[in-house]
């Protein structure tokens, strides 16, 4: 009788432990988890040109996985369509206006800026004064972590295009690398630059990379280009005061590197 009742007592003991041991598990995944997912949780995220192209994109996945939203748009067309998006807050405003940023972004844990196009009718560059202004009113407004999308052949990544494309893209790069040098000297938030390829409207294929390589380019879907971003966010101190392309090697296109493009791990 001693021994069975020894041995039921050893079992229990070894239930117990075991399920301390899941427990604790369970409590360091959580821990991870919201590490990971701070600013994918309930707090809302600001989005700078989401009327279209790859902001847009953004606001679509980020409303999917119920991350709340703040977008800032010039038509009225683009604020009906985001705010019929669950989670999703447009605000009708021009980014060339620091006074429409910050009452937009107000409240916001992080932002997420992809403006950019054409001069506007009295020559300014929004890829340069728009992209500032989200980049200053974060710093005012507290907001922790800005992602920045410009473009390959911004900072380093000049070479990566070829002449002739550099020369057809030219101005609008040097407005974008004013917004890149305003947010590595003046911001003490932390930041990441996202530098895309040639971009594309297909369906994401789940494959483009991010790396850190200077000559890398290609093209990418802005379904993957936001994906990307969404892991940025996701990956918290694994991409600070980080400078990467955004490729997709599985496309090819006569823009594709030379050689095999390195991705970034996280």
């Amino acid at each position: 009788m001693s021994i069975i009742y020894l041995n039921k007592k050893v079992l229990l003991l070894l239930l117990i432990s075991q399920f301390l041991l899941v427990v604790l598990c369970n409590v360091k995944n959580r821990s991870k988890l919201t590490m990971v997912s701070k600013y994918l949780g309930k707090e809302p995220i600001f989005v700078a040109g989401g009327s279209n192209g790859v902001g847009l994109e953004l606001i679509k996945q980020l409303s999917a996985l119920g991350t709340p939203v703040k977008a800032l748009v010039r038509n009225e067309a683009a604020l009906a369509n985001l705010n019929n998006l669950p989670g999703v807050t447009a605000i009708l405003g021009d980014a060339l206006k620091e006074a429409d940023v910050q009452s937009a972004m107000n409240g916001c844990i992080a932002a997420v800026t992809t403006l950019g196009g054409r001069p506007s009718v009295d020559g300014q560059r929004v890829d340069y004064i728009g992209n500032s202004n989200v980049i200053e009113q974060a710093g005012i407004l507290g907001v922790e972590r800005i992602v920045l999308v410009t473009s390959i052949g911004c900072g380093n990544t000049a070479k990566a295009l070829s002449p002739q494309v550099y020369r057809v893209l030219e101005d609008a790069i040097n407005a974008k690398n004013k917004a890149e040098r305003d947010l590595r000297l003046y911001t003490n938030l932390d930041w990441t630059i996202i530098r895309p390829g040639g971009l594309k409207s297909d369906q994401p294929t789940g494959k483009a990379v991010l790396t850190e390589d200077p000559l890398a380019s290609g093209v990418i879907n802005r379904g993957d280009v936001a994906n990307l971003i969404i892991k940025v966010l996701g990956a918290a101190s694994a991409c600070t005061r980080k400078e990467f392309s955004a490729v997709d090697p599985s496309i090819e296109s006569e823009f594709n590197s030379l050689t095999a493009v390195k991705p970034y791990i996280f």
